[in-house]
């Protein structure tokens, strides 16, 4: 059996309709998992289904909006009316809302990041967590950020929502590892989405942006993908309670004489 191997999982991946989440949904399901896509729009998920379907993987799309509670509930209660349990969670669905020092922004702010950023994990791993102990264990894995590992003075209050999340995961490490649950966090640099596009569509401050970090440029999606797979699986079987740096190099240093 491939380390790699997900044949028979069921894998729930959040904000998988686009970006990170879409690519995990998408190399999971070739790796064998069944994924149960979700974001807010039906429509935008479906699409994602079908193209792991058509490419023959399992697939179902379950709408869901992070910050209501009771549609948290109804993902988990779906996916396990459908497929009979949850092995692994990828909470990735996230919101920035706000660009600035973090003394301007408003309590409204503060409570949408927070909410949605941590407070929904924290519900929704918690909903996971119990089923996944009955089936003999499970992998969670947050979709973190390498703002949670260092200052900002302009995306202050979304680095301690994604420093929040890896301490969620450190938690859940503690608490259900004799359950045999393991739980990660994963970081990612800037990665080419939707988040980051007004960066890699303007070639000159894409080259200001990147000439100082040791890969000389942005993420893919997939590189995040790959490590949500080996998290999930055999492969990452004894990795629980870390965060995962994929950032291109950025936290290990920044290149010198490099102006051109």
């Amino acid at each position: 059996m491939s380390l790699f191997d997900l044949t028979g999982k069921v894998a729930v991946i959040t904000g998988s309709s686009k970006g990170i989440g879409r690519a995990i949904a998408e190399r999971m399901a070739e790796h064998g998992a069944k994924v149960v896509v979700s974001s807010r729009k039906a429509e935008v998920c479906e699409s994602v289904a079908r193209g792991v379907r058509d490419r023959g993987g399992e697939a179902i799309v379950v709408p869901c909006h992070i910050a209501r509670k009771e549609e948290l509930q109804a993902l988990v209660d779906r996916t396990i009316a459908q497929w009979g349990g949850i092995d692994a969670l990828v909470c990735n669905a996230a919101v920035n809302p706000y660009l600035g020092p973090a003394i301007g922004a408003s309590d409204e702010v503060y409570d949408r990041v927070m909410g949605a950023n941590v407070r929904s994990n924290f519900w929704l791993c918690n909903m996971v967590l119990p089923q996944m102990a009955e089936r003999g264990g499970g992998s969670i894995t947050i979709i973190s950020s390498i703002g949670g590992l260092r200052g900002s003075a302009q995306l202050g209050l979304y680095a301690i929502s994604k420093a929040a999340d890896m301490q969620l995961a450190r938690n859940i490490c503690v608490e259900w590892g004799p359950k045999n649950i393991r739980a990660n966090t994963i970081a990612p640099g800037l990665v080419r989405t939707d988040f980051a596009r007004a960066l890699w569509e303007d070639p000159a401050l894409y080259r200001r942006r990147t000439r100082g970090t040791p890969l000389q440029r942005i993420g893919e999606p997939d590189e995040i993908a790959g490590a949500a797979v080996f998290l999930a699986s055999a492969a990452g079987s004894f990795v629980t309670g870390q965060t995962l740096v994929i950032d291109g190099g950025t936290m290990a240093g920044t290149v010198t004489g490099n102006d051109d």
